[in-house]
């Protein structure tokens, strides 16, 4: 008598307590939000320069939701969700192959391009990684279209932010944890279990169990094998002076002293006489070999070489400001002299503008050190770590931070004339006509200004020369602002490369979504040109809000989290106002995001750099976030009795990838003025859903007409 083996593409019962369609859409929406900002932090960090494209991976993350809700229409349920497999390639290949991105011109700089080994010439990464994300994405977000069709709109996007939230929530809590990929992974597979659960599983989907237990066990392997450390910002590789691999654990006795973060070198730690003979770091004590600085502010601590060197020369009390909390708790653990436990010594882990806004104390030596941060602070705005350090309105700010006689150090490896010059450039706009210039092999600068520098009147120092600016000629380096915080551009500009890349992201997306449509026979009708330019819109007013943020409150990891989170309760409470109110005409909320554009407009995030900071955050909210609030009234009121809430989903996305695109233009005139395409934008959505309507908008006018006036509806659970 024969066996009877199961279908393999029959699914298994589902899991009841998992199977109702609000609570898988909720799983569903979590997941898709914690992978993508798992991809987005993981795979910089391994192949580095896809780390300067961030957005890219933003931008392929929104095509790829747009593209599976697409293919969610027709497609049939899969045996095997190709998921797991893809998220084992991508794996396979970022450890494996460390492939990196090849990105120079000669009007911007990518610090430590120079500095790695493993910065290959290799311009197929970018857009492989584009295209793996994108199916990856697209792949995960299959049964949401579905599950936005079987509710009502507005209650189906209440549920789809509130997972949103969720995602973003524990991503977040294992940043703060200090996890590194293993329990990233690990998350990931339970949540894809639960849904699993939930959908009912097939035979085939112990093949997806097994790819990702391959991806979770390769994680922990390499983890082990590398010994790397993993901070909100970095992969943290540690090494000893002999070039052999440290481990930063207190208890493996071997200290660390290099450290490369995200496989580039980063920073030493040196003693107070090795930091004594540096080129760099001593710099200014050569030049005021007589000098005793007592208050020491130092930006870019780091793992204490600057403190152990100040404390050294007198200093009788420093603060040391270090954005990243490992590489300040390696400086505690392992600095040879013990700095950061010195009384002496203050460790905040901050933001650097932020600190300086904060603070009302004076010094005698202000020093920014070595501080470039080789990474973004987000997958939007194209702001690193550092970005508002390196402004004329924060060198004010720190020239403000003086003592009457006292002295503003800076330094760094900054690879091009150019820079140097522009440096110099912006201390003079802020601190007066004398500086002092050290260059050393072209590229390689220290630079003071302050006080102590204007008493010499124009004369050398009493101690170390001093050496010309380079001349570079045109362009003119353009100075940065807080409007226009691109250090590392010469000019306002998008380089050819971006430029490149942006066209074949397009074109790609392009290809995907004409495909996914033939494939599910989705009409070119069902598309909303309304939706997509709203998806557009607000990527850009989210863009601008977290640039507000970051300069008022620091480019830290945690306020990125928080704004992204204050943006997606905002979303909920215009869920609210529409659910519960039922508006008839969207025109008020027109006019009140108008209203609030401009007023964001004419008063620009660094005029409300105020005290106390209750007031500052509470004025910085209300400008900030009013935009955002306005736009989501707009966008949940069209949402609300749309008769395709996947497509009209779909479209938003596809708007929000092209949205990323034209943030670029930021590069060129500034953030300030985004303000004025958004509300050119906006105005077009509406012009689009009242006047101009064609393909599924054509549908808008009859359903608002028809939505209940009626005040009585409860709000979306």
């Amino acid at each position: 008598m024969g066996v009877s083996l199961p279908d393999p593409r029959r699914p298994l019962p589902a899991f009841a307590p998992l199977s109702g369609n609000p609570l898988r859409l909720l799983l569903t929406s979590a997941t898709i939000l914690f992978v993508e900002l798992l991809l987005i932090r993981w795979i910089p960090a391994n192949v580095k320069y896809i780390g300067f494209f961030s957005n890219f991976l933003l931008m392929a993350s929104f095509l790829g939701i747009g593209v599976g809700i697409l293919l969610g229409r027709r497609t049939p349920k899969l045996a095997l969700s190709p998921f797991p497999p893809l998220l084992l390639a991508v794996v396979l290949l970022a450890y494996g192959a460390q492939l990196n991105i090849q990105a120079r011109d000669s009007g911007e700089i990518f610090f430590g391009l120079s500095d790695s080994n493993g910065a290959d010439v290799n311009f197929i990464v970018l857009p492989l990684i584009v295209v793996l994300v994108t199916f990856l994405m697209a792949s995960l977000a299959l049964p949401l279209g579905p599950l936005l069709r079987s509710m009502p709109p507005l209650r189906a996007y209440a549920i789809d932010i509130a997972g949103s939230m969720l995602g973003i929530a524990a991503f977040s809590i294992l940043s703060y944890l200090g996890t590194g990929p293993v329990v990233w992974f690990m998350l990931t597979g339970v949540l894809l279990l639960l849904l699993a659960l939930g959908a009912g599983p097939t035979p085939w989907s112990a093949i997806g169990g097994a790819a990702m237990i391959v991806v979770i066990v390769a994680s922990a392997v390499i983890g082990a094998a590398s010994g790397d450390v993993w901070s909100p910002y970095y992969r943290i590789s540690t090494f000893g002076r002999d070039g052999e691999r440290a481990s930063a654990d207190p208890a493996a006795g071997r200290p660390p002293v290099v450290l490369l973060v995200d496989g580039i070198p980063h920073q030493e730690t040196l003693d107070s006489t090795s930091a004594a003979e540096s080129t760099l770091h001593a710099q200014i004590y050569r030049w005021f070999p007589d000098r005793i600085y007592g208050r020491v502010l130092i930006i870019g601590a780091g793992t204490g070489t600057d403190v152990a060197l100040a404390l050294a020369r007198g200093a009788q009390h420093v603060d040391a400001v270090e954005i990243d909390p490992q590489i300040a708790r390696i400086g505690r653990d392992f600095h040879p002299e013990g700095v950061y436990r010195d009384p002496r010594v203050t460790v905040h882990v901050n933001d650097g503008r932020a600190f300086l806004n904060g603070s009302r104390e004076t010094y005698d030596l202000v020093v920014y050190a070595l501080t470039d941060s080789l990474t973004l602070v987000s997958s939007t705005a194209g702001i690193r770590l550092e970005s508002f350090l390196f402004t004329e309105q924060s060198f004010a700010l720190a020239r403000d931070h003086l003592a009457p006689d006292g002295t503003f150090t800076m330094y760094n490896f900054y690879r091009e004339p150019w820079l140097v010059t522009k440096l110099d450039r912006m201390l003079g706009d802020a601190f007066g006509d004398h500086r002092l210039v050290r260059v050393i092999g072209g590229n390689t600068a220290i630079l003071a200004a302050g006080p102590a520098i204007d008493a010499l009147a124009g004369a050398p120092p009493p101690g170390d020369a001093v050496d010309p600016v380079p001349v570079v000629g045109s362009p003119e380096p353009r100075s940065a602002t807080d409007d226009w915080p691109f250090l590392y551009l010469r000019t306002g500009t998008v380089a050819p490369y971006y430029l490149v890349a942006l066209a074949f992201l397009l074109v790609f997306a392009l290809v995907m979504v004409v495909g996914a449509a033939r494939v599910t026979e989705t009409p070119l009708r069902q598309f909303s040109p309304h939706f997509f330019v709203l998806g557009v819109a607000f990527l850009l007013v989210e863009t601008k809000s977290l640039v507000s943020f970051g300069l008022l409150f620091g480019t830290t990891w945690v306020v990125n989290a928080l704004v992204f989170f204050a943006i997606l309760a905002s979303v909920l409470l215009a869920i609210f106002v529409n659910a519960r109110f039922r508006p008839r005409r969207p025109g008020l909320f027109y006019v009140g995001l108008m209203v609030a554009l401009l007023v964001a407009y004419l008063l620009p995030a660094d005029a409300l750099l105020i005290e106390p900071p209750g007031v500052r955050y509470a004025l910085a909210a209300a400008i900030a976030f009013a935009p955002v609030f306005f736009a989501n009234l707009v966008f949940t009121y069209s949402f609300r009795d749309t008769a395709s809430a996947d497509m009209s989903f779909a479209s938003n996305l596809l708007g929000a990838m092209v949205g990323g695109a034209l943030e670029y233009v930021a590069l060129v005139t500034g953030f300030q003025s985004l303000l004025i395409l958004i509300a050119a934008l906006y105005v077009l959505a509406y012009l689009l859903a009242r006047r101009f309507r064609f393909l599924a908008d054509r549908q808008l006018e009859d359903e608002h007409a028809a939505a209940p006036v009626a005040v009585s509806v409860p709000a979306p659970s």
